[in-house]
């Protein structure tokens, strides 16, 4: 009996909803895979691949209808197809879960893309300024206090990182860590006398996407430890999910964390002559 059964169910024929499914979800998949590889690699604008990233998704959403449509179609006919129907949804699944997450964080926070541990006085783009004029980037100026405002209700535990170590322990300690992140350094000055300020221009992208994100940080005494200041900003868009809060927060533990065992410079003493050593007086002329 259970043979019979099994020779009916393989001469019946697969739902054509459910291949169709199965098609858009692997032409979504590919359509979203070479999207991002033009993205990050930037073989050609971001704005038409960007727009065929989003056309991927579209397709992923129409996967998921026709596939349910199918799943009733089965069900009612008995017809085959069911694997298609689950590897239909796998697939749009993976392609749909992190830009679902991104949606959320797009509701969920407000739309900033310039975030400072300083916003009266933030570190500045200098050699960052020249890749942030170009049509479609955000300005290299910071955003102003109504942006101030937004990051303290959103980010209120943003603040500078204030260290017990020298200036150039610190601007030491914060270029290694960024070199360890691998971003790209475009200019670092350490704080050299008579220069009080140490300064650090990086570019760092986003995980996905590879969309550039521009940090600026900058190093000064603070009595007789130092303090850093960051600033991370979007190059593209007008929101930027929380990515540049999470940078800067991530950033200045590490380097709390890495200062902790640092010793701190000791100043050096001035020499004084032993005990019952006669100091001669210059010789005059």
């Amino acid at each position: 009996m259970a043979r019979r059964f099994s020779a009916a169910y393989q001469d019946e024929p697969f739902s054509a909803l459910a291949t169709w499914a199965r098609r858009l979800a692997v032409f979504s998949a590919v359509a979203a895979i070479v999207s991002i590889v033009i993205i990050r690699f930037g073989f050609l604008e971001f704005k038409p691949a960007l727009a065929t990233f989003f056309g991927a998704l579209a397709i992923a959403g129409l996967s998921i209808l026709v596939a349910i449509a199918a799943f009733a179609a089965i069900w009612q006919n008995g017809s085959r197809g069911m694997g298609r129907v689950l590897v239909a949804l796998l697939l749009d699944a993976a392609i749909l879960a992190y830009p679902a997450y991104l949606a959320y964080q797009y509701r969920r926070l407000p739309p900033l893309y310039d975030i400072t541990t300083d916003p009266i006085d933030p570190p500045k783009f200098e050699t960052l300024a020249q890749l942030r004029a170009g049509e479609g980037t955000n300005p290299a100026a910071y955003a102003g206090l109504y942006s101030a405002e937004q990051q303290r209700l959103a980010y209120p535990d943003i603040e500078p990182a204030s260290l017990d170590v020298s200036p150039q322990q610190a601007y030491d300690t914060t270029l290694a860590l960024i070199h360890k992140r691998k971003w790209l350094v475009v200019d670092s000055r350490p704080p050299m006398p008579p220069r009080r300020e140490g300064k650090i221009e990086a570019i760092a992208r986003t995980p996905i996407m590879g969309f550039r994100e521009d940090i600026a940080v900058r190093i000064l005494p603070d009595g007789p430890g130092s303090r850093v200041d960051l600033r991370s900003s979007s190059r593209y868009f007008e929101h930027d999910l929380g990515s540049n809060a999470a940078r800067i927060t991530k950033l200045i533990d590490d380097i709390n964390d890495a200062t902790d065992n640092i010793r701190p410079e000791k100043k050096k003493q001035p020499t004084t002559p032993a005990k019952g050593t006669q100091v001669k007086d210059p010789v005059k002329r």
